[in-house]
Order: C-alpha cells, then structure tokens, then sequence
C-alpha cells in the first residue's frame, strides 16, 4: 500500500477484492459496457499486470451523501498494463474519479500516487491515451507522443526473459548485397522485396518537445482510435 497523505491511500484492487462492485459501478457510470464485463475486466488484476489501483479515503468526503459513505471510500480508479517492446514501461487507462468529486485535486491525487507506484517497481515512463484530456496530462508532466503497443494481459508466472522476448520486434532475415551463399561460390543478389529505408524525419523535428512532435500539437493529432475518432498519445517520465 502506498501512502498519499494522512487520509488518503492507493491500493490494488485484488488486495481489496470487497471493493470489485463498488469499482464496476464507478467505471460503468463513465463509460458503460455490462456488469459482467466489468468484473471480468477487474478480476485480471494481478500484481504481474495489468494491475487496477484504487484511491481509497477512510471515510467518505462531505460531498457524498451519508448513504454513499463507508469506512473506506472509493475517490478513483487506475489502471497500468505493459508496453510492448518497453520493459521498463507502463500504460495508464480507465483513470476515473466519481462525478461528485471532480474538480477538487483527486484526479491529480491519483495520478501521482500512480506514478509513485510505478516508479517504486522499477519502472521509468508511463504512456496514455486521451480524446480530450490532454491539457489536464500536460499540467502534470505528460507529452505527445508516439503510439505503442499495450500488452492488456499477461500470465503471473511469465519470467522477465519471456517478455523481452515476447515484446521484441522480429527482424526478418534478410541476405546482405556482396555476401557469399553457403554451399556455392556465387555471391547473392539483393532482394527484390525488400523495401527501402524509411526516409529520415524533417529537420527541425524533435520528439522532446512538450508541445508538439511530428505532425501533431496539444490541440491536433494525426491518430484515430478503432472509431475513427481523433486520439492523443502521450507519456511522461518517471
């Protein structure tokens, strides 16, 4: 359990497995799908990834009403998967805070206690995806990005090894021009198929920058979800 102040703590889900409907409700409430799904979805959290962590308060704020109040109140939810081909990386999604308490610093709460967690596994950058949140994540440290490939879920009993493999991108095995071909004395010939280099970005192009990077700003990107609909990619070091 990760400390956040004197009132305020973050815990996985699967520590708190009391806390599972009370976390579908939340998450249902913003974004839908069946309760069945729900909980699926939420019974995966392990601590081998994907990991749900919830921000939990001893008692609820005044805000809520008494009868939404409980020893241990839930103020947000988060979840961190593996990046593909990133060992030492995490994907944040399904960050949600209750209605009733937006807009009050618990997102921020969340997303640093987030980040203090990943940080105290060893884990150095997380990426993210927004519609239309971007300016909230570049208050807190994030930047544009390119996209990457999330691994939702993986075995709790696949060793570090296996996943570099798994996440390394396969090179195909291609003849060099001029080299000589085993069992023969010709040379071989370059493939045909083989495409050419991609050609190298335009000058003046930085992926650093906190603002924009190649073809995309805070306020426009060139990436669309499975919808069609604009996304913005962003990560932030940690």
């Amino acid at each position: 359990m990760g400390s956040v102040s004197e009132e305020l703590s973050l815990v996985p889900l699967h520590q708190r497995p009391e806390l599972m409907e009370a976390c579908a409700q939340l998450l249902g409430e913003e974004w839908g799908k069946s309760r069945a799904s729900r909980l699926h979805s939420l019974q995966r959290s392990s601590d081998a990834f994907p990991t749900c962590l919830l921000l939990l308060q001893s008692s609820g704020p005044a805000q809520l009403p008494a009868s939404e109040k409980s020893p241990c109140q839930l103020l947000g939810h988060i979840r961190l998967s593996r990046v593909a081909g990133h060992p030492c990386s995490l994907f944040v999604e399904s960050v949600v805070v209750p209605k009733a308490l937006r807009g009050q610093g618990y997102g921020r709460k969340l997303m640093e206690a987030a980040e203090r967690y990943a940080r105290a596994r060893g884990f150095r950058r997380l990426h993210l995806t927004t519609h239309d949140k971007q300016h909230f994540y570049a208050h807190l440290g994030y930047t544009l990005a390119e996209p990457v490939q999330v691994m939702p879920f993986m075995s709790p009993g696949i060793s570090a090894e296996v996943l570099r493999v798994f996440s390394a991108h396969p090179r195909p095995a291609v003849s060099t021009p001029g080299t000589l071909v085993p069992g023969t004395n010709k040379r071989s010939l370059p493939s045909p198929d083989v495409p050419p280099p991609p050609p190298l970005p335009p000058q003046g192009c930085s992926r650093a920058a906190p603002a924009t990077t190649c073809g995309q700003s805070i306020l426009e990107t060139p990436h669309r979800d499975a919808k069609g609909v604009p996304i913005f990619w962003m990560k932030k070091d940690v």
